[in-house]
């Protein structure tokens, strides 16, 4: 804990905790000790907790873990609904605890903790930790309906999907192979995220091949099937015959939902069945509506990482440059006053006043607003939970305050950690710099380039960070004078240095006390009422280093008042001048590009030796989206020589590939009817889609190549493909979307991530289920049978 200030703004006295950094178990510390403290305080005072980010990251976690519960429990349920036994289903439930304890165990190996993207990336696992054993209980159901014992639809059901299930396991992590790859803070963010997930799906595969089949022997022996039971023909061949009416109403409402999906399926064979007659015009309106689709790109927007609502506003104020302590207190409580009346007070919790710098270096150290002297103030505001929109208040205060406070400058500065942290310290997400040696030229060039800037749409709280024509005093001493009683102008400058500022500084002195052996700071200064007047400025003793000689400073000196810069900024060795803003309404990187055509217009006139940079936000956001994107096509390159080295051929994973555009259509169009902006939980999500749509369509080339190698022409064999595979294919699909569900209708950082899975595996899955099959038969020779005798070879109760 750095700070605990006392803060009155008209509002009842309160003892507010202004800042608190540390680990989690030092904000539970702090949360103990406020009951126990609060006993202690006089009548009226409260103790209270007010913008720490303990608030924020309590609720973040707290958020992401109701979202991964709810996602848990709505795939327990499909999974329930499609394969009517709940013996399955908790065969496969039971894979998702267990797998999420060995990734949290993996984690703790790697020194990581449980922190919002850990577990956002565990939530994000959720729905696909269910695919390893949904597919092989699944395998070992269909292997049971025809007639087989309990062992041998085991031994068979694993050996069919081992090698499909292992390819997708390894395509699915190759696939967050380019978030390992990403550096600065988007790779300390998200490099646990994707630990968090390779490691559940390594778990979940290896459960898959261990735990679920040796439960599945227990539990499935002499299991009767709800929707129906298995006998022979004559011919040994197995027949499915309706199941005895059964007065259980789960029971029956099971067998109802089997045969509306069994004719949900039938239909889909025979929709399959009617692309393979048209398979140039499927393949060709696949294509032409993924790229139509790629067009509403652009118009998607960019930002770095979504804005999250914490219930925290961080205001600072500037007053005019020389404005003295006690005129920006006053001004802080009048501001207080005016937020008062738009924030009602069912909703603001408290507001605390942080005014001019810091006397504790820690303190400037954290502080990232830009304060630079006594005239800047830092006014956090706390909203109670259940309060309006917090942008819709800022908004307001951006209209409002600036009217009635003339003169003043007032910016909306990142109140979360995250935004602070992606800021790299700066008090805004855009930060403009004109270097150069020419501060009075630059300063000319920088207040044009503001001017202009404050025009852009979507830009807020533009303006200059540096401060000029600051009130000051310059000493001017006479150095032949000097010379002659022996002083310098080290000795004036040491002089007035210790008058003003304490000796603690030039001459640093301890005193031991004996009793207790604590050491305290001496420190000599002048005291302030002797030196409130220019005559008692010229009254200061000057002396030479041995103490030989003393004169007045106004015998040797004269006193003129001046205007200084306030604040002097360098980048690289090189004077700086920095225009910060902040986006509102508007996307980072559009706001960005506007800047950079300004930049582009305004070339002529930078002066000479000077250079414009745009930095902040920006610069990590452009450099974490080429990561991304060259590490996703990396990736799909890894995925592709992968695919042909299992299935020893180039034409196959093409097919596999060939549905993955379809995938990144389907994220851009969620996207863009969702108004969310692109950003790099997306591009998350969108890589996370590229796996599953990998592993689904896998499965169904695998079957589709058994059928080959059983004797079936490329038509029969992909319409076999489709229709048995139509199952496992749509429910690891909806147990990815459902599970994904929460993530994405609550707001939230992860709302992006889950949005981009959603969107993308819808796509995917039509793509899986029409596009791929059909590809299949394509790339695979000139058809042998028509479709007509292909589905005659077709049994439906393979599915």
């Amino acid at each position: 804990m750095h700070d605990v200030a006392y803060v009155h703004d008209g509002s009842p006295p309160q003892i507010n905790v202004v800042h608190v950094d540390g680990k989690s178990a030092v904000i539970s510390g702090i949360k103990q000790l406020l009951p126990s403290v609060k006993s202690t305080l006089p009548a009226g005072l409260n103790l209270t907790a007010v913008g720490d980010q303990s608030v924020f990251v309590t609720s973040a976690v707290s958020g992401v873990i109701r979202e991964g519960a709810i996602a848990a429990a709505l795939t327990g349920l499909m999974i329930l609904l499609f394969l009517g036994s709940w013996r399955s289903t908790l065969i496969i439930t039971v894979s998702i605890p267990l797998a999420i304890l060995a990734s949290v165990t993996m984690l703790s190996l790697l020194g990581e903790t449980i922190n919002v993207m850990t577990l956002g990336g565990l939530a994000l696992a959720v729905g696909i930790l269910v695919d390893d054993a949904t597919v092989t209980i699944e395998n070992i159901n269909w292997h049971l309906e025809h007639g087989k014992e309990i062992e041998n639809a085991i031994l068979d059901g694993a050996q069919q999907i081992v090698v499909p299930a292992t390819v997708s396991l390894l395509c699915i992590c190759i696939a967050f192979v380019p978030m390992f790859g990403l550096g600065g803070v988007a790779g300390y963010l998200f490099r646990p995220l994707a630990e968090a997930v390779v490691f559940a799906l390594i778990a979940s595969y290896i459960l898959s091949r261990t735990l679920v089949p040796t439960l599945a022997n227990y539990l499935l022996r002499n299991q009767v099937l709800p929707a129906q039971t298995v006998h022979h023909d004559t011919d040994g061949e197995p027949e499915s015959v309706p199941a005895k009416p059964n007065r259980n109403p789960l029971v029956r409402f099971q067998q109802g939902f089997e045969r509306r999906f069994e004719a949900i399926r039938s239909a889909y064979g025979g929709l399959l069945q009617l692309c393979l007659h048209n398979r140039a015009k499927l393949i060709a309106g696949f294509m032409g509506f993924t790229l139509l689709s790629f067009a509403l790109a652009p118009y998607l927007g960019q930002d770095f990482f979504p804005s999250v609502d914490g219930g925290q506003i961080k205001m600072h104020v500037r007053a005019q440059t020389g404005t003295r302590i006690e005129e920006t207190t006053n001004l802080a409580d009048r501001i207080g006053e005016a937020i008062h009346k738009i924030i009602p007070t069912d909703e603001l919790d408290g507001i605390v006043h942080n005014i001019g710098l810091s006397v504790s270096g820690i303190n400037m150290a954290y502080n990232n607003s830009g304060t630079i002297g006594v005239a800047d103030a830092d006014i956090l505001i706390g909203l109670k939970p259940n309060h309006a929109p917090t942008e819709d208040y800022v908004k307001t205060m951006r209209e409002q305050l600036p009217r009635q406070f003339p003169g003043v400058s007032f910016a909306f500065l990142p109140a979360d950690i995250v935004s602070q942290i992606l800021n790299f310290g700066v008090p805004a997400p855009i930060d403009l710099q004109v270097v150069g040696n020419d501060v009075q030229a630059n300063r000319k060039y920088a207040n044009a380039l503001l001017s202009r800037i404050k025009q852009i749409p979507g830009i807020a709280d533009a303006r200059v960070q540096q401060a000029f024509q600051q009130p000051a005093l310059n000493v001017n001493l006479d150095r032949s004078l000097a010379g002659l009683v022996g002083l310098s102008e080290k000795d004036a400058a040491t002089a007035v240095q210790t008058t003003l500022a304490g000796s603690s500084q030039t001459s640093p002195t301890y005193w031991l006390d004996p009793q207790t052996g604590v050491s305290y700071a001496v420190s000599i200064q002048t005291p302030p009422r002797d030196i409130g007047t220019m005559s008692g400025l010229k009254n200061i003793p000057l002396t030479t280093t041995a103490g030989t000689g003393s004169q007045l400073l106004g015998g040797l000196a004269t006193i003129e008042r001046t205007p200084n810069n306030a604040l002097v900024s360098h980048y690289n060795v090189r004077p700086v001048i920095d225009i910060y803003a902040t986006p509102q309404g508007r996307d980072l990187g559009g706001v960005a590009a506007d800047i950079q055509k300004i930049i582009q217009e305004t070339a002529h006139d930078v002066p000479k030796g000077a250079t414009v940079v745009l930095r902040g936000q920006v610069t990590t956001m452009t450099s974490a989206y080429q990561q991304l994107f060259v590490g996703l096509a990396f990736a799909i390159v890894l995925i592709y020589l992968l695919i042909v080295v299992n299935f020893q051929s180039w034409l196959d994973p093409f097919v596999i590939v060939m549905a993955l555009p379809s995938a990144l259509a389907g994220i851009v169009w969620i996207l863009f009817g969702t108004g969310t902006t692109l950003s790099v939980p997306a591009l998350t999500g969108a890589i996370m889609c590229m796996g599953v749509a990998t592993a689904n369509s896998i499965l169904v080339i695998s079957f589709a190549r058994e059928r080959l190698a059983a004797g079936a022409d490329a038509l029969a064999a992909a319409l076999d493909a489709g229709s048995t595979r139509f199952r496992p294919v749509l429910m690891t699909a909806l147990a990815m979307i459902i599970g994904m569900a929460p993530m994405a209708i609550e707001p939230g950082q992860n709302a992006p991530l889950g949005r981009a899975v959603i969107g993308g595996l819808l796509f995917a899955t039509f793509a899986t289920l029409f596009l791929v099959p059909t590809m299949f038969s394509v790339v695979h020779g000139r058809d042998r049978k028509s479709p007509e005798a292909a589905a005659v070879q077709f049994h439906p109760t393979q599915a």
